[in-house]
């Protein structure tokens, strides 16, 4: 049995210039359910770099509602352009599910084949260690530590505003508004 009040964080990234920019700010909104901000926290990462999953970790463990929380959800599976996060290493470091949510299904085939044309194709094993993506409704998903009957009951308590994990969609509208003095677009 699931709790309402489960708390979680949500994260992702600020939106950035790939060609100016040399680190991102990351942005995390921990959340009891779908409905009650506890706390955001934040960390900043190297565009394009390896640093994402240790960043993360450490923000995650290093923060006071560490002992409380349940799950991480993370809004895809990269921040910062290229940086990817290695979602079992950060499930291992921080003890703690992680669902990958994704709002159209990617296309790995492309995702692959860019980065081989980028130089970056040592970052491949990452994107097939993240596991399958599977279809939930109408977002898709990667698990990492949960099973997927959890997982859905968990999303099912944070999914309150909109198709995505209510912590995940914060985390987007603060990095945004941090970085452009409001935030656009829609979450």
């Amino acid at each position: 049995m699931v709790k309402k009040e489960i708390r979680v964080i949500g994260i992702d990234d600020s939106p950035f210039d790939k060609f100016n920019d040399k680190k991102i700010l990351v942005v995390g909104v921990v959340m009891r359910g779908g409905s009650w901000v506890d706390g955001i926290l934040s960390t900043r990462v190297v565009v394009d770099g390896d640093d994402s999953t240790k960043k993360i970790a450490e923000m995650i463990n290093k923060c006071k509602f560490k002992p409380q929380l349940q799950c991480v959800f993370l809004d895809g599976i990269a921040v910062g352009g290229f940086n990817i996060i290695d979602v079992k290493e950060l499930s291992k470091k921080t003890k703690l599910p992680v669902i990958v949510v994704i709002r159209r299904k990617p296309n790995i085939k492309n995702i692959k084949k860019t980065l081989i044309k980028i130089n970056k194709k040592q970052k491949i094993k990452l994107i097939e260690k993240a596991g399958n993506v599977i279809q939930v409704d109408d977002i898709f998903v990667q698990l990492t530590g949960i099973d997927l009957e959890e997982a859905k009951k968990i999303l099912k308590i944070v999914c309150t505003r909109s198709l995505i994990p209510e912590p995940i969609r914060l985390a987007h509208l603060i990095a945004q508004g941090v970085i452009f003095g409001e935030s656009r677009g829609r979450a």
